[in-house]
């Protein structure tokens, strides 16, 4: 079957590749029969789904010693996220995420189709918003998923790689407790060269701004704000966080410290956190401007 015929039929009818290929297959090529055929299936009202905002969902987590991988797959209701056929799609797409490099895009193509017919199957638009992979060349990527609905499934998912030659156990366990601290304390960089620059001078900027109009001289105003700026850096660099443990040790000395457990240096290299739905807008229908618009067209 020629790919342009393909291609048509997943565009007018947003079902999967595979799926098209089959309908135009069992149609002789005839694309209008095949939409007909794809509709009895229940895979052609995907497309009308696929404008939905999927803002719910779950975060999937799969690791394999040195290396570990997190997606987030939406959906639109909190209640598809206790599917047993979608909780099976998110361990899917993240073993498929671990199995790769990671790559968000290279994942929606590779489960674009089993993502329609879920979307087909449950009748909610879901979607893969994002995908990462991390791994050390030795020592151990550890995993926390808080609220989980099921082992590696939950609505957040957090990574943490700890590259070490030191015993794998005490590095796991040092890894989870990151982890679970990075759950919690919502880290913005791994260190002070990874803040976000532009964020770090409006900081700035705003902590000068309340000085000088606290009746401060400018020179004074600046020096002040190294201090605050400090303060800055605890509160978003994940390596200078008090541990939310003990509340009182720095993210760098924890490490430090769990040298000696390990028997060797540790160095936290990477860490990822995934939150459902984090930073999506969701649509709030505004009751009071459809009882107006009721009201007016009554009238």
């Amino acid at each position: 079957m020629s790919a342009l015929l393909v291609k048509e039929l997943r565009e007018r009818s947003g079902a999967g590749m595979l799926d098209c290929k089959k309908a135009l297959d069992a149609n002789n090529g005839d694309v209008e029969a095949a939409i007909d055929w794809l509709r009895t299936k229940g895979l052609a009202s995907a497309a009308k789904k696929s404008g939905r905002i999927a803002a719910e969902g779950l975060v999937g987590v799969a690791s394999s010693g040195k290396e570990a991988a997190v997606v987030e797959v939406n959906s639109e209701t909190d209640f598809v996220a206790r599917n047993d056929q979608f909780q099976a799609l998110v361990e899917q797409t993240a073993q498929k995420a671990l199995e790769s490099n990671g790559d968000t895009d290279a994942l929606k193509t590779q489960q674009q189709d089993a993502i329609t017919n879920a979307i087909a199957t449950i009748g909610e638009n879901m979607n893969l918003r994002r995908a990462v992979k991390l791994s050390v060349s030795d020592g151990v990527v550890a995993t926390y998923v808080h609220t989980a609905v099921k082992p590696g499934l939950g609505k957040i998912g957090v990574l943490v790689a700890l590259e070490s030659t030191g015993d794998k156990a005490a590095l796991e366990a040092l890894g989870k407790q990151i982890a679970m601290h990075v759950a919690a304390a919502k880290p913005e960089a791994l260190n002070r060269e990874s803040v976000d620059a532009s964020k770090l001078e409006r900081e700035r900027s705003v902590l000068i701004e309340q000085a000088v109009a606290s009746g401060k001289p400018q020179e004074v105003a600046e020096k002040m704000v190294e201090g605050r700026i400090r303060k800055f850096y605890e509160e978003v660099v994940l390596l200078e966080q008090l541990f939310v443990i003990d509340g009182k040790t720095k993210i760098a000395d924890v490490v430090k410290a769990a040298e000696k457990d390990a028997g060797a240096p540790i160095t936290l290299k990477a860490y990822e956190r995934f939150a459902v739905g984090e930073g999506i807008e969701k649509a709030e229908d505004d009751f009071a401007a459809e009882v107006a618009k009721a009201a007016g067209t009554a009238a």
